[in-house]
């Protein structure tokens, strides 16, 4: 029997064969370039970029990119309709790069930081962050609050090294409790296709390192006083976005709209990594309207790094503008 260690490793090989391709040096300097990053040291860096948010200052770091295939952006989605959009984003071949941009926000007594990537355990064209928060002069010592969105891997499993410890041992940890009860429960395996089973096991064993330090929370809930979490599920049975108070607001989106034009301009179009995709969909539609209504600025996990911009109508959809 193989030992707990050795199955994790097994899992994560199998599905970095079936969701990436091997990188070559040519093909990772091209991927690079298509996620807007460039190589450094050995690692993928794009600069930081930084803005002030009310009385925060929000910088978005990347962890680099996800490579996927281009079949799980909708594939229930009119063929014509998403060939033609995928087109227009450049998304031609069998796969595509998916940006992976991770929001820090300083506050007067904290540095918060939401979702912790992938580590080294995932995708070898992610689990950048510490590399790139390191070369933009931020010390992960001094992060003091975690947020986490879901528990998917690009999200948590960056949470604990190759030892399984913290990797962030001094700093408070903040989950919502539907999310938590969710990977915990006897139906964790609900919304997710048979090879992305071990997503269970990684979210499990990210999770069992922060048992001691996790604070519950619920949507509507401050993690520090201008700083709330919102109900945005569907992706996930208990994702969250985070809302952050000045302006116009902030919305810190996870994994609530993924893709620059998919996610616009067809929110009914159900993209294979939501969980509940009747509810995902509903719930961008109202994550839409109310960004566009209100003018929100907002953050996209996957949207083309940095991923902030604003949402406009454009008919009976939408269009991200980017900043």
């Amino acid at each position: 029997m193989r030992s707990r260690w050795s199955r994790i490793s097994w899992w994560n090989t199998t599905l970095v064969k079936r969701l990436a391709v091997p990188l070559s040096r040519r093909t990772f300097l091209k991927s690079t370039a298509a996620a807007g990053l460039m190589v450094r040291g050995g690692f993928a860096f794009a600069a930081p970029v930084s803005f002030k948010q009310g009385d925060f200052e929000i910088t978005v770091v990347s962890d680099g990119f996800l490579q996927l295939p281009t079949a799980f952006l909708a594939p229930g989605a009119p063929p014509a309709e998403r060939d033609a959009l995928l087109r227009q984003s450049g998304e031609t071949g069998e796969r595509y790069q998916s940006p992976v941009n991770i929001t820090l926000i300083r506050t007067a007594n904290d540095l918060i930081l939401v979702d912790m990537g992938s580590g080294d355990r995932f995708m070898p064209s992610a689990g950048k962050l510490w590399d790139n928060l390191a070369a933009a002069g931020v010390e992960i010592g001094n992060i003091t609050k975690v947020i986490f969105t879901h528990g998917h891997p690009d999200h948590l499993w960056g949470t604990v090294d190759d030892l399984d410890e913290l990797v962030l041992p001094k700093a408070a940890f903040y989950v919502a409790a539907a999310e938590w009860n969710f990977w915990h429960s006897d139906n964790a395996l609900q919304g997710l296709p048979a090879e992305r089973a071990g997503f269970v096991t990684g979210a499990r064993r990210n999770y069992a390192a922060l048992k001691d330090r996790i604070t519950m929370l619920k949507p509507d809930d401050d993690v520090v006083t201008g700083v709330r979490l919102i109900a945005t599920p569907g992706h996930t049975q208990g994702h969250v976005s985070l809302e952050i108070a000045g302006g116009d607001g902030l919305i810190v989106l996870g994994d609530a709209l993924t893709h620059p034009l998919i996610s616009f301009a067809h929110p009914e179009w159900r993209p294979t990594a939501d969980h509940v995709p009747e509810q995902a969909a509903e719930t961008r539609r109202k994550l839409l309207d109310r960004v566009a209504t209100e003018h929100s600025q907002l953050i996209g996990f996957h949207l083309p790094y940095p991923g902030v911009g604003r949402v406009e109508r454009q008919g009976s959809a939408y269009r991200f503008v980017s900043a």
